[in-house]
């Protein structure tokens, strides 16, 4: 008998993991210079009856691209397409107007990563980190569309700042869109400071690139023990239940081996999304189920865990897409019901992290 998500066991790991790996791409992608290292950090949605995974793929020469597998049902037999669909951009691609083309393509040349997927009406809106190929750590969330995954539009940086982690919301509430967003900062430690915050921003028109950005983070963590204490950012776009937003985001711990990455989860109130819930209790830590290859492959960060998309199902059950060792793809079954519920019974302060229930 499968067992089902609960309080203590919160999302399923899927049997059949990793469910996309290098080893299938590179069948694929048979080019000397597109052989990958990594399949991870994919951006999912559903696209003409499939299930759609634009994931991430280091190539040898340590650049990132997006390339594009679908499935039917959304758990194996993973088809590839033919080629990457998104790699940095030359004079050749499309532009939306008013966008600096010179100044994209700048941003670019280090690589594309971590795609974040929002339908709104027909329009697919990617998220993604566009990484400068010569200044260190500079980072600029940009943004892509398409209507058919064949064409797309890029639009330039949402904000002229660095930021590596943005979602949005997939539809408008009280007449704005909101997006969730994590600064970066220019630095090799990559914990601490601003990296322990998640802010929110709303915008009249997606098109435009004038987010404002609430001043106060709307999730935040102090220096005191817990899963999160030293990163957070936000994972998969926000799913719409009857319980809420449910926000699946990533929490990084620093210890004397590392920052091992889990995931965790908040639930942002359907008509005030500046309003939230955060469990204390992360859903879920790596373990090394989570990075299932052979001897000889290429294990990229070790001990992490990180989504880019999720997707609700008809029965309330929620399909969790993460990375493995930011190395291969897997997913876990967890359910809108007992997401929510650690959110409610085992929730922390959203802007210290401190519990808000009692242990005895």
């Amino acid at each position: 008998m499968i067992s089902k998500p609960n309080l203590i066991t919160p999302a399923i790991r899927y049997h059949g993991n990793p469910i996309v790996t290098s080893a299938e791409v590179n069948k694929v992608w048979i080019q000397p210079h597109l052989q990958t290292i990594t399949v991870h950090n994919a951006g999912i949605t559903e696209f003409e009856g499939e299930v759609l995974m634009l994931f991430r793929s280091h190539l040898r020469n340590g650049i990132s691209v997006l390339g594009i597998a679908r499935s039917k049902n959304g758990l194996d037999n993973w088809r590839i397409d033919r080629q990457p669909a998104l790699v940095p951009c030359s004079k050749n691609d499309k532009f939306a107007q008013g966008t600096d083309i010179d100044e994209l393509i700048d941003n670019e040349q280090g690589g594309l990563e971590d795609a974040r997927i929002s339908k709104i009406d027909n329009t697919f809106l990617i998220t993604y980190s566009a990484y400068h190929a010569s200044i260190g750590h500079r980072v600029r969330v940009s943004l892509i569309t398409t209507k058919d995954f064949k064409s797309f539009l890029r639009h330039g940086p949402l904000l002229q700042i660095d930021m590596r982690n943005v979602v949005i919301f997939p539809e408008k509430i009280r007449d704005k869109f909101y997006g969730l967003f994590r600064p970066n900062d220019h630095t090799e430690q990559h914990v601490g400071g601003i990296f322990k915050q998640i802010q929110i921003g709303s915008i009249d028109n997606w098109e435009k690139s004038d987010w404002q950005i609430q001043t106060e983070p709307v999730m935040l963590q102090s220096d005191g023990p817990s899963s999160f204490s030293d990163k957070i950012g936000p994972g998969a776009p926000p799913i719409k239940t009857k319980h809420g937003w449910i926000n699946i985001f990533h929490g990084v711990r620093s210890t004397m081996d590392g920052n091992p990455y889990v995931l965790g989860v908040a639930l942002h109130n359907l008509d005030d999304p500046t309003k939230v819930k955060v469990s204390n209790i992360p859903i879920i830590f790596p373990t090394k189920s989570d990075c299932k290859v052979p001897d000889d492959a290429y294990v990229h960060v070790p001990n992490v865990v990180f989504c880019c998309g999720a997707l609700r199902k008809e029965n309330g059950e929620i399909y969790i897409y993460y990375g493995g060792n930011d190395t291969v793809m897997n997913v876990a079954v967890s359910h809108e019901d007992v997401l929510a519920e650690l959110c409610e019974k085992y929730g922390q302060n959203p802007t210290t992290g401190y519990p808000l229930y009692k242990l005895l």
